[in-house]
């Protein structure tokens, strides 16, 4: 090999160390002529690999809602109308409503709940990543189930949705007349995190929903957003759509504020 093919750093290591203790982005890259050097170049390759696996692994449905009856809610089982996970990737409407089969019908999964009415209903679909959900849907309903009980909020039943997206829980919010859906739901995977959730809170007025009328909370998982810190946003936006009776663009997020005074405090 002569000296034009040694890998080259891209600028002194040292600098870029500093940097990388901050982030898990990719900086500073060594290169080999005009070309990544090996080494980054294999772990770029197998990042995307692990995204790709992500988007179609399987959510363990049967240990997901073990785990959610251990908060003393009932747990509803629904899927979409996407047969399967290569109808959900490819056509995303079918994502958005729910089943219609003998085994998926609307009225008879949600008979029981029918007259109620409920001030908050949770959402847990699998997304395009199904580990997120898997790993951090139950750390994140610990640190706010609790909170909204000391409220005495009407909760309604846990249901979580098989090869869902964000929308499937307007659905959802219909057949248990909530006043708000709250939709934990994997991210789709990227190269640096293939198992982020976010959460998606919608004011329901009886109107069609639009992405406009949601607002977001994003990258969920122990390397980003804490649950601690998620769980806190997600309260303090709620209670802002219940108070205000409405979500999305009209309803600003201050939350970043309060969190900054509070670790001041």
């Amino acid at each position: 090999m002569t000296d034009e093919d040694a890998p080259v750093p891209a600028c002194d290591d040292d600098v870029w160390t500093q940097f990388r203790k901050h982030t898990v982005a990719r900086i500073g890259l060594a290169r080999s002529g005009a070309a990544l050097a090996t080494k980054p170049l294999l772990d770029f390759r197998l990042a995307h690999a692990r995204a790709r696996d992500a988007v179609y692994e399987t959510l363990d449905e049967a240990r997901l809602v073990a785990g959610l009856k251990n908060f003393g809610l009932p747990v509803v089982s629904v899927s979409s109308a996407a047969p399967d996970r290569k109808s959900y990737l490819m056509q995303p409407d079918l994502g958005r409503t729910l089943g219609r089969t003998p085994t998926t019908d609307t009225e008879a999964i949600f008979g029981p709940y029918r007259g109620k009415h409920y001030d908050v209903a949770f959402v847990i679909a699998d997304g395009l990543s199904a580990c997120a959900v898997q790993a951090h849907a139950q750390p994140l309903l610990a640190e706010v189930l609790p909170a909204l009980r000391t409220e005495n909020l009407r909760l309604g039943p846990l249901v979580v949705a098989r090869q869902g997206r964000v929308a499937i829980g307007d659905a959802i919010a219909r057949a248990l007349h909530a006043d708000v859906v709250v939709v934990l739901i994997g991210e789709r995977p990227g190269l640096s995190a293939q198992d982020s959730m976010s959460i998606y809170l919608t004011w329901q007025s009886g109107m069609p929903r639009t992405d406009a009328d949601r607002n977001c909370i994003s990258n969920v998982r122990p390397e980003g957003l804490a649950y601690a810190d998620a769980g806190f946003r997600l309260l303090h936006t709620l209670r802002a759509i219940r108070a205000r009776g409405i979500s999305g663009v009209q309803l600003k997020d201050d939350s970043d504020r309060l969190l900054i005074d509070d670790t001041r405090n």
